[in-house]
């Protein structure tokens, strides 16, 4: 099937149905993205008119406004527990970067054609459509024509930053907005199959108006990994070529410009798509050029999101086998990696059709500047390192207990819809517990945190006392993905690593020199290790205070253990 929405006459929708359902884009010039107001009056056009759609609100963003969702189903069935069973669901996410509007008016364009046209209707047999219209609210609200230096239209469009400054794709693990929680309990209780994210991309010239972010393949579960690459993306990439939009993998440069290579993004779990992989969800952002005309980047992303929706419909019996597989098999892994980097071993050859560089002296700067010559096309074989390598993995505890004095940790877990229970009484349990290291915390703060990486921690296994209420989660859930990479302090976009347990990284104690001197003195003659340590610290710091030189002491003696220095979320054995 081919997608007819940008050559029928747009009068077509007003005899129809007796009323006009072009967009606000359809009825400007081309070059103009709907602003907030009116996409919500659109949706809400929708489900007024067609029984088969329904618009709702689904908890508050940061700017006060409501996260909508819209569902389309041939059913009516509007709810997770009563959609059917049989078929595979497919949602979109709109506008999480406002500035990059494409798959906002799309959307809407699509959601009508679904809902009008008789040779779309079949694609609602076998698939159920949820379509966030618009993810980053107050960055809509917030428009502008300057933010996003050098893209070609629209006229006017939102912001990046939403109404508290953040970043929304990249807080999908620390979940500071109220934004994140609602699409988190959109996400976990409508568990999608497919999962679409709509950007646009900066950065190199080159010819492709469309570009792709697939989930990374070594990140998702073998069964959908395999899927995802031997089915669905050579059908995606065939079907965006026939459409006369061929698409390339998103151009992650390995250098400075694309002849040296790109590389998969690693979308760790911060992001969208590594948000989704954890829930063995397939995910794609939509990347199109921000130098190609907004139409031609508005209609190449109405054709991805079709492409994607006519797969899943075709292969609904299989996105659906092939995610309850997956969940299960999660269910009783025993390994699983935290961490990854890219394997400079591993690479294919693509063909790439793109610009000359060139670099000439600036005028203003005085230095080499780069410059893509569009006069001189070329098309090239360029490598293409699509290969992660675990770098750290840990083996799967029976559980873990979050304090209750960490009730943040189990909120953000119940909206997860991640299954705790509570200790009933007072309780002494052999657990592991983790202690600090090594880690190290980037001097600015990113995303409001100061960010903790290069996380190292020594594992002990003692008696803990726990209380009535404290929480406790079992690693039997298809969840357990989630679970472990966020309460390993280790995992990349760990809780700790957001800085959630700074408060243990203080050190509620401490000593009297000219008391302790003596001890100090008689710890490192009962451990030769200690004491050849000492030595060698004391040698490689002869500025060092006494003070200095006796907390090195102090801080591998018993006095120290026992003080805020180890991480409180307990493995149970």
């Amino acid at each position: 099937m081919k997608y007819s929405a940008f050559s029928l006459p747009l009068l077509l929708s007003i005899c129809a149905y007796g009323i006009d359902l072009q967009t606000p884009y359809e009825k400007g010039n081309g070059n103009q993205t709907a602003t907030y107001d009116e996409i919500v009056q659109y949706y809400q056009l929708l489900d007024n008119e067609f029984d088969q759609a329904t618009l709702i609100e689904q908890g508050k963003t940061d700017v006060g406004r409501p996260l909508h969702l819209f569902i389309i189903d041939q059913q009516k069935k509007f709810s997770p527990k009563g959609s059917s069973k049989e078929k595979a669901i497919v949602m979109i996410n709109n506008g999480i970067h406002p500035g990059e509007p494409e798959g906002i008016d799309a959307s809407m364009m699509l959601a009508r054609d679904l809902l009008t046209k008789s040779e779309y209707k079949s694609l609602l047999d076998n698939t159920t459509i949820l379509i966030i219209p618009v993810y980053n609210v107050g960055g809509c609200l917030n428009r502008n024509s300057t933010s996003r230096t050098n893209q070609n239209g629209p006229e006017a469009y939102g912001t990046r930053a939403n109404a508290r400054g953040l970043d929304l794709n990249r807080d999908f693990m620390k979940s500071d907005s109220k934004n994140s929680k609602a699409f988190m309990s959109i996400f976990r209780k409508w568990n999608p199959h497919i999962f679409i994210d709509t950007h646009t991309s900066n950065g190199a010239d080159y010819s492709y108006t469309m570009t792709l972010i697939a989930t990374q393949k070594d990140k998702l579960q073998p069964t959908l990994s395999n899927y995802m690459e031997a089915e669905m993306l050579p059908y995606l990439y065939g079907e965006m070529e026939k459409d006369q939009y061929p698409m390339i993998p998103y151009v992650h440069l390995m250098e400075a410009i694309p002849d040296s290579g790109i590389k998969d993004y690693f979308d760790s779990p911060r992001y969208s798509t590594g948000y989704s992989t954890l829930f063995n969800a397939v995910g794609f952002v939509t990347e199109t050029h921000m130098l190609k005309p907004f139409d031609k980047r508005l209609e190449s992303t109405y054709h991805f999101l079709a492409n994607a929706i006519t797969f899943a419909n075709d292969n609904h019996k299989t996105l659906r086998s092939n995610k309850a597989k997956a969940d299960s098999l999660i269910i009783n892994q025993e390994y699983f990696d935290i961490d990854w980097e890219l394997d400079l071993t591993k690479f294919k050859m693509i063909d790439f059709t793109g610009y000359a560089a060139e670099y000439n002296k600036s005028k203003l700067t005085r230095q080499e500047q780069l410059s893509y010559n569009r006069d001189k096309p070329f098309t090239k074989k360029i490598r293409y390192y699509n290969t992660y390598k675990a770098s750290k993995t840990v083996k799967k505890p029976s559980g873990y207990i979050i304090p209750q004095a960490w009730d943040n940790i189990a909120d953000l877990m119940k909206i997860n819809n991640i299954t705790l229970s509570r200790l009933k009484q007072d309780s002494t349990i052999k657990v592991g517990i983790y202690r600090i290291a090594e880690y190290k915390t980037y001097p600015k703060p990113y995303q409001g945190h100061y960010l903790h990486h290069h996380t190292n921690f020594v594992l002990d296994t003692i008696d803990i006392q726990f209380y009535e209420g404290d929480y406790i989660i079992k690693t039997d859930q298809t969840s357990n993905r989630y679970i472990i990479e966020t309460l390993e302090p280790e995992a990349i976009d760990s809780y700790f690593n957001w800085g959630y347990f700074d408060a243990i990284l203080r050190t509620e104690g401490g000593f009297s020199g000219y008391v302790f001197h003596d001890e100090a003195e008689e710890l490192i003659e009962q451990d030769p290790e200690l004491k050849k340590d000492f030595y060698k610290f004391r040698g490689q710091n002869k500025d060092a205070k006494s003070n200095e030189l006796l907390r090195f002491i102090f801080e591998r003696s018993d006095h120290y253990k026992p003080l805020n220095t180890k991480y409180p979320i307990a493995r149970l054995l």
